[in-house]
């Protein structure tokens, strides 16, 4: 069985997952997974760092602060990039195809 150039390199990949032939609800889908996984790992981590602080130290430090200063902006930015990212893997995608 022959195989052409273009079949046997494959494309760029990230841990084995390709980051090719997205559609556009995809990558806007993927973006927005990578935005939410953020928020809520980053939120996640600054509660635990928040109970070490308030508990070691004896501060008093609201938890909200958790989600206003650190998973709402992290979350913010990943979504912001993911979508560039993602996008342009589209648009890439879609200039190749023509």
């Amino acid at each position: 069985m022959v195989q052409s150039v273009a079949s046997a390199r494959p494309g760029a990949k990230v841990l084995g997952f390709p980051l090719e032939g997205f559609g556009l609800l995809t990558s806007f889908l993927l973006a927005l997974a990578t935005g939410f996984f953020t928020f809520f790992a980053t939120t996640f981590l600054a509660i635990f760092g928040l109970l070490v602080w308030n508990g070691i130290l004896g501060h008093n430090v609201d938890y909200a602060d958790t989600y206003r200063y650190v998973g709402f902006p992290a979350g913010v930015i990943v979504l912001a990039i993911g979508l560039v990212v993602f996008g342009a893997l589209w648009v890439r995608a879609k200039i190749k195809m023509q």
